[in-house]
């Protein structure tokens, strides 16, 4: 890559691509299982009688590394808990309890304090139960640390979304708080070029460095859940991996984005640094927007009267097998290169 050429998430690491042929590869070869009754983008439902038992899993990713650089694990065990607990909200179910895995090369007290504060804290923004964990103490296959943890979750089979939205839905967008637990393998390539971690955030008027700026804790969104209950929600999307193109989860539709949240002067600055295009941001990253919900008109104008989310758009008919996302004339496909 010439200096003149922009940074993308492959260059930086990560293939999209790549990573869902290689998941699709593994569901492939587990296969059909006893059990799981419902298809969830988000989580793996399980009938247990009148309920969904409801699983998600996921980890921090390298947002760990920039915690590493900065001696500061206390927000990052936050974001392993909201990673979790918003993808069972996106399936329409209540998270309830918590189980982490932490996997380390050698043992700290310190960063294990600082991860399990964080742990606490985002447990009790979810309202879910810590009912253990799992350290792993293994030198020779971790180098530094890792933290994952899966979600358990219930829900009343008629509250769970159905996943597929419809055309003419509106879209209902809510806000992030900042760049979440995704898309750091680039935000950091492309801000280490010409920057330290400890240096100022341009703009800031607060003395906070760059490094925090990216450490800021992913958005909890399980109070959304009885507002979205209360409403005909069809389906819904948390931004995460894959960035805008999670909205195609909700059906091959093409989402027309009209009123997205600003971003986050974070995203700005990676942009600028990275000289990466804005097919290849909205690609990777939540670009403002950490969470959307497609309902019928009616229901869009009455949820955003009570919650600090805003219509930002509508789904329409797509002559397409995959659907797409235009975001303002910005139009944003999966990147099955």
């Amino acid at each position: 890559m010439t200096e003149d050429e922009g940074m993308t998430y492959s260059d930086a690491g990560v293939d999209i691509a790549d990573s869902e042929a290689a998941t699709a590869a593994l569901l492939g070869a587990v296969g059909e299982t006893d059990g799981q009754t419902e298809d969830s983008d988000y989580a793996g439902l399980i009938d247990i009688g009148d309920q969904y038992l409801a699983l998600a899993t996921d980890g921090v990713g390298t947002k760990l590394l920039v915690a590493e650089a900065l001696g500061d694990y206390s927000t990052v065990g936050i974001d392993c808990i909201a990673m979790n607990a918003n993808d069972l909200v996106a399936a329409g179910v209540e998270p309830v309890a918590f189980v982490d895995y932490l996997a380390i090369d050698e043992p700290d007290d310190a960063t294990a304090e600082q991860l399990g504060t964080g742990l606490a804290d985002g447990a009790r923004t979810a309202g879910v139960a810590l009912v253990g964990g799992e350290t792993a103490v293994m030198p020779e296959v971790v180098s530094g640390l890792d933290l994952a943890g899966t979600c358990a979750g219930l829900a009343p089979k008629d509250t769970v979304f159905s996943g597929n939205a419809a055309a003419g839905d509106a879209l209902v967008g809510f806000p992030s708080d900042g760049i979440h637990s995704n898309g750091l393998t680039l935000a950091r390539k492309a801000l280490t070029k010409r920057h330290d971690y400890t240096d100022p955030f341009p703009g800031s008027d607060d003395s906070r460095t760059i490094g925090e700026e990216l450490l800021e804790p992913t958005r909890i969104y399980t109070d959304l859940l009885e507002p979205l209950w209360s409403h005909d929600t069809h389906a819904a999307a948390h931004v995460t991996g894959g960035g805008w193109t999670n909205l195609l989860r909700m059906g091959a539709f093409r989402y027309v984005i009209t009123a997205p949240f600003e971003c986050q002067p974070i995203f700005e600055l990676i942009q600028t640094e990275g000289n990466v295009t804005d097919e290849e941001m909205h690609r990777t990253f939540n670009m403002g927007t950490g969470f959307v919900a497609a309902l019928p008109s009616d229901d869009a104008e009455s949820i955003v009267e009570n919650t600090d989310g805003r219509i930002i758009g509508h789904i329409e008919e797509d002559n397409t097998e995959t659907g797409s996302v235009e975001i303002r004339g910005l139009t944003i496909e999966e990147n099955n290169s």
